[in-house]
């Protein structure tokens, strides 16, 4: 992908203004046509108007048969972009990532931003007819508090209290301030449900479409809920998500026409769909990067951190991005924030693939036995692959590696956050403290490398609390420098979204933080035919 298209795809996830986007071609010594060319195409491209009808068929990858429609539980694609079509948030993430209305009309904070105000949305009605309030709204967002396995749990930690201060009001303390708490509401896992659900199995909520058909890592299908509220999404009368998480059987069953769209494209093929006129190529440069976690509990084998930096120097990034990635990412500095990110640290290099590095702390780790590394096409497609890579290129450093592959069935309930060296992957988050929080923060529950440093629990504090900008970039800028030399983590490379679309779509645009619209294809895209 060349510089300008990139620039283009930034412009198109809501990333850069259309000023910041000529002006940054212009300054790569573009020609007046070349510019010109820019033009025309993202004014056709914005000048696409949405049509309603029909039925999108869509082969996604990110299934299990361990799935559900319970909002807490989703931890992969299927379950995002399936479950976004039934239920929705009160707060969504709009362009330039900020926070923008849902089912929270409006919201505002009190002096030092330790509590906040939001009204709802009124004259909005869930699938069976029950009036969305505040009730509902305290309900659903208390089902990621206390004693919780939500993947929320950790963005709602900072959550003192929330109460119902009108029919359609509610009122949120925090245990400190933090500027930029609206966007902990846009987690995926913050859905509303009616006030008491205790049974997901019909995805009752206030969204675009009704159940219509469910089996988990098999099939989610949705109809239009006449009911809806919003006349800006939801133009298509049906969908039907097909779970398929083989890469190559899902780039099948786009070319021959069984489904409409796919997501991970596998970078090798993104060639071949590009040259093909009826199919289209979607490039998201977000916050999607690659993990290796090591267990780094008080006994486990990586709290030894000299063995740590044998397997930091072991691997060559460079390979991944160039090899596994088809040149469709970045290299990764082992924490989590995109260079695409506002606070991402500058100063920060990466580290090295340094074979004779990884000897001397090798040694110096006093380990000599074999490291499992386990891995799945679950993760993402290529991640056997890139298990593969490591193990050769930490064969040079004289680390020892088995590949153990797991079955896509069941990996992130069996696997993931239970092996010592698991290969998975995040999705991007909001904020730059979002992202450290609910992945790296001491009390979240999927906290993959069990990294607990005091310090680092400390700065996440701080920049929650700080209220200026230029201030909680310096400290979030000491939180990636310390991480990247303490955690458990290796995070080798930033991957760039790819899904495909055939000529029949509309409104499949690059995203700002994940694959597929953001997961909400189904809600901002449509059939043209």
């Amino acid at each position: 992908m060349s510089q300008i298209e990139f620039l283009q795809q930034l412009h198109r996830a809501g990333r850069i203004g259309r000023r910041e986007l000529l002006g940054r071609i212009s300054a790569l010594g573009a020609s007046a046509a070349v510019l010109s060319s820019v033009i025309a195409s993202e004014d056709a491209h914005a000048a696409e108007t949405p049509r309603k009808g029909g039925t999108m068929r869509l082969g996604l990858g990110g299934g299990s048969t361990t799935d559900s429609l319970d909002p807490s539980t989703w931890n992969d694609s299927v379950g995002t972009t399936g479950g976004f079509a039934f239920l929705e948030p009160l707060i969504e993430t709009g362009a330039g990532n900020k926070p923008e209305p849902g089912l929270a009309a409006s919201w505002e904070a009190k002096a030092g931003a330790t509590e906040w105000v939001f009204n709802l949305q009124k004259g909005v009605t869930f699938h069976n007819g029950k009036t969305f309030n505040a009730d509902d709204a305290v309900f659903s967002l208390n089902m990621h508090r206390g004693k919780t396995k939500s993947g929320a749990a950790g963005a709602f930690a900072s959550i003192v209290d929330i109460k119902k201060t009108g029919e359609y009001q509610i009122t949120i303390t925090l245990k400190s301030g933090d500027a930029e708490f609206p966007m902990v509401l846009t987690d995926y896992h913050a859905r509303m449900v009616p006030d008491g659900t205790t049974d997901f199995s019909k995805a009752t909520g206030t969204g675009g479409y009704t159940l219509a058909g469910y089996q988990p890592g098999v099939r989610v299908q949705g109809k239009k809920f006449a009911n809806y509220w919003r006349k800006d999404r939801a133009y298509i009368d049906a969908f039907d998500l097909t779970v398929i998480n083989d890469s190559t059987a899902r780039l099948n069953a786009l070319m021959s026409g069984q489904v409409d769209a796919i997501n991970r494209v596998d970078a090798k093929v993104a060639g071949l769909i590009k040259s093909k006129k009826d199919f289209g190529l979607i490039v998201s440069p977000g916050g999607w990067h690659t993990v290796v976690s090591l267990l780094q509990d008080k006994g486990a084998l990586f709290e030894n951190q000299d063995l740590r930096l044998a397997m930091k120097y072991g691997i060559d990034r460079e390979q991944v991005v160039k090899t596994l990635m088809g040149g469709y990412g970045s290299v990764g500095m082992d924490h989590p924030i995109p260079r695409a990110d506002a606070n991402f640290n500058t100063a920060m290099k990466p580290v090295a693939y340094d074979p004779e590095k990884a000897k001397f702390h090798l040694k110096k780790s006093g380990f000599a036995g074999n490291i499992t590394i386990q891995s799945s096409e679950a993760a993402f497609s290529g991640a056997v692959d890139m298990a593969t890579l490591f193990q050769a290129n930490l064969a040079k450093a004289g680390v020892k590696v088995d590949v153990k592959k797991e079955p896509a069935d069941g990996f992130w309930s069996n696997v993931w956050l239970k092996g010592n060296c698991v290969v998975s992957y995040w999705a991007g988050r909001t904020t730059a403290t979002q992202m450290l929080d609910v992945a790296y923060g001491p009390t979240a529950p999927w906290n993959e490398s069990r990294y607990k440093n005091p310090k680092f629990a400390g700065l996440l504090n701080a920049a929650r609390a700080e209220l200026d900008d230029g201030k909680r970039k310096t400290i979030l800028f000491e939180a990636q420098a310390l991480m990247a030399d303490d955690v458990a983590a290796l995070i080798p490379a930033f991957r760039n979204s790819l899904d495909a679309h055939n000529s029949k779509v509309g409104g499949h645009v690059p995203s700002s933080l994940s694959e597929m619209n953001n997961n909400a294809i189904t809600l901002r895209g449509w059939m043209k035919a």
